[in-house]
């Protein structure tokens, strides 16, 4: 008997001694993830980064300002370039841009000379040419009109002083006009012709632009005539001139395509201070 109860006695021991074990583990284990979710809170980093104000956009004080231009979503630097009737490589150059591919919303460029601040300087955005439908059937040419600048009849632009007088050509030789000057579709005039024919530049010039980066334009050429006037050239199937070669009027340019177009053609466009003009009120009667 008294065996039976010293070992009873001890059975007792080691079921209440393992009981205080299990009590000990099981107090662990509920301790650990309260001082891990304790640990894992308080990262004040993250938070200061959330709130941090944000770096306002370069030149945002010049907003609105005569001869400055608040970059928006699409904008590329040849676009704002046409539209301001610059070179974007100035636009480059007068913002102190290091990489004219990085170009941000808000961001305000001057697209004016400094110190000459332009106030009938006007962004227009051009209609994408492959947007535009156009007749079913060719017109042909316009005939000089009454509305036209005063000395258009012989292919020259008016203007308050020299610098503003240009002796205009048509850029190609034959062809049908597809589609007229329109001022919300068609900034231009599109001329129908063949593959490989002439493009020639309707006045002298500079190249500011020879490439592909403007779309709805395909292959483009730009030329500045002087600070009033720009023409664009797109739609080209082959460019035969480089940025900042000069140009002669009548000197080929270009040959016909149909880049970035529904069909084989040339898009025309004459720009006045950035602003799209009726090339037909500029050229001489055909």
């Amino acid at each position: 008997m008294l065996g039976l109860r010293s070992q009873g006695w001890k059975l007792a021991v080691i079921i209440v001694t393992l009981g205080v074990l299990a009590g000990c583990a099981s107090r662990g284990v509920n301790r650990a993830p309260v001082e891990d979710r304790g640990a894992s809170v308080g990262r004040p980093a993250v938070v200061i980064a959330n709130d941090a104000p944000l770096k306002p956009p370069p030149s945002v004080e010049n907003a609105g300002k005569p001869g400055y231009y608040t970059v928006k979503p699409g904008d590329t630097l040849i676009r704002i370039g046409l539209d301001a009737g610059q070179n974007w490589r100035d636009i480059v150059r007068w913002n102190n841009i290091e990489n004219p591919n990085l170009i941000e919303v808000g961001q305000v460029l001057r697209v004016a000379p400094p110190g000459v601040p332009q106030e009938s300087v006007a962004l227009v955005r051009p209609v994408p040419q492959s947007a535009v439908s156009p007749p079913g059937s060719a017109t042909p040419y316009p005939a000089a009109s009454s509305a036209r600048p005063a000395a258009a009849a012989s292919g020259t632009s008016g203007g308050a002083n020299g610098e503003d007088d240009v002796a205009w050509i048509w850029p190609v030789n034959g062809g049908n006009l597809i589609a007229g000057f329109d001022e919300v579709k068609n900034k231009g005039l599109d001329i129908g012709g063949k593959v490989g024919e002439s493009i020639v530049a309707a006045s002298d010039g500079r190249v500011v632009y020879a490439g592909a980066g403007l779309r709805g334009y395909g292959n483009l050429i730009i030329l500045k005539h002087n600070n009033t006037f720009l023409t664009a050239y797109a739609h080209n199937q082959t460019l035969l001139v480089k940025e900042d070669q000069t140009v002669r009027k009548g000197q080929k340019i270009a040959e016909m395509g149909s880049s970035d177009a529904d069909r084989v053609k040339l898009h025309f466009e004459i720009r006045k201070q950035g602003k799209p003009v009726d090339p037909a009120q500029y050229l001489p009667a055909r």
